[in-house]
């Protein structure tokens, strides 16, 4: 196991990736755009996360995990798009904006 597996916010991350990936063949046709956002933001949270726990200095951890931070902020802006297109059940809606919340606290508390 390396060292980032370790961290709680890591796997948040990739639980909330995995429900990106379940819930990105559901955006109607025409948000491509959005689609594309979205995964690329998603997929940027574990893997600054797993970049940060790799840097050797405080200040470059701190300034990977402040990435992730805006990433999950962004992931989160798209889930009330998503909400307002009425296209994934409430429910995933919101325990997927609880895991966002979840992991913009544990980040910040990072960034620190």
């Amino acid at each position: 196991m390396l060292d980032y597996e370790k961290l709680d916010v890591y796997r948040c991350a990739i639980e909330h990736l995995a429900f990106v990936f379940s819930a990105l063949p559901k955006l109607p046709r025409g948000w491509s755009a959005l689609a594309d956002q979205w995964r690329r933001a998603a997929t940027a949270v574990p893997m600054n996360i797993g970049e940060a726990v790799g840097k050797p200095s405080l200040a470059d951890r701190m300034n990977k995990f402040a990435i992730a931070r805006g990433e999950a902020m962004e992931c989160g802006v798209v889930l009330d798009v998503v909400r307002m297109l009425a296209i994934v059940p409430t429910d995933e809606l919101d325990r997927a904006k609880a895991l966002i919340v979840r992991i913009v606290e544990m980040l910040t508390k990072l960034c620190r």
